[in-house]
């Protein structure tokens, strides 16, 4: 039976690209007070208080904790929350925020031929299509500056959102493989366990925060419930509501958002490999994902 997406469904999806497409200019506004890793701590803690809270509000259910299950979840934690936080943050002291939001779009590129490579998933000739102008669209995005790696922190910091994309792709597919566990309990369990990698880290590099300017507190604060807390419960409530595929949908507003909000509110400025980039990792999506919006569209 085909899962028909209501209007309050449609809502959610616009929603989300709205609030995660805006994510990348949130967090280059709470850099201009705080320190990178004290940024992404703040975003899980904060995240985590509020998760822990619609946890207890929706009676989740407490998962049986098995050896696996406690395995994939500290991998998973950290590699879907503390790196890509902190390697976000970092980067985007030195890029533009559009460029973060841009390389995001190429999360479900990465995945596919990570999921040939380590679970049953096979990559056919139309996956191979999409990827192959996904990557060029990543070389694109990236452009000439990567030549210049030793010479500035520009190259590193592309090279930083870059792989933080990468994490959440590896982070993905382990998701996939991790032992049945409730949707909001496990985005729970994966958010305080980025903030326990986290606050170390930061105490150790930045110390102990001190309370910045108003504009950056305000922006740390929007971090830590918007875009974790209220976006994993519209996340949960449309795919069960509309299905995973249409929740794929979502991957196709961030980057535009991002460019939006960098523009107009940021004053960033865009270069043309910007567009150029982004309607190749889009083409290249929409390629790789064709029998799935096929079937959403039909």
């Amino acid at each position: 039976m085909t899962i028909q997406p209501s209007k309050s469904n449609w809502l959610s999806i616009f929603a989300l690209g709205l609030i995660w497409g805006g994510t990348f200019m949130v967090v280059s506004i709470a850099l201009e007070g705080y320190g990178p890793l004290t940024v992404a701590t703040a975003r899980t803690t904060l995240g985590s208080l509020a998760l822990i809270g619609i946890m207890v509000a929706m009676r989740s259910p407490i998962p049986q904790f098995s050896a696996p299950l406690i395995k994939y979840l500290l991998v998973i934690g950290v590699m879907n929350t503390a790196l890509p936080f902190a390697m976000l943050s970092w980067g985007q002291q030195y890029v533009p925020s559009a460029f973060a939001g841009i390389s995001m779009a190429a999360i479900p590129l990465f995945v596919l031929p990570l999921s040939h490579l380590f679970s049953d998933e096979v990559m056919t000739k139309r996956n191979l299509t999409g990827v192959t102008l996904g990557f060029i669209g990543a070389v694109v995005l990236i452009g000439p500056s990567v030549l210049r790696i030793g010479s500035g922190w520009e190259p590193l910091g592309q090279l930083a959102c870059v792989a933080a994309a990468l994490s959440y792709a590896i982070s993905s597919v382990m998701t996939r493989r991790c032992p049945p566990i409730d949707s909001i309990t496990m985005a729970t369990i994966l958010m305080i366990i980025g903030m326990i990698t986290l606050i170390p880290a930061m105490l150790i590099v930045e110390g102990i925060p001190v309370i910045a300017d108003t504009r950056s507190t305000l922006a740390i604060i929007f971090l830590g419930f918007v875009p974790t807390a209220l976006a994993a419960l519209l996340r949960v409530f449309t795919i069960r509501s509309a299905g995973a595929v249409f929740m794929t949908l979502v991957n196709y507003q961030v980057p535009v958002w991002s460019m939006i909000f960098g523009a107009i509110v940021l004053s960033e400025t865009l270069p043309l490999r910007f567009f150029a980039a982004l309607a190749l990792i889009l083409i290249g999506l929409a390629i790789s994902q064709f029998n799935s919006l096929k079937r959403l569209w039909s």
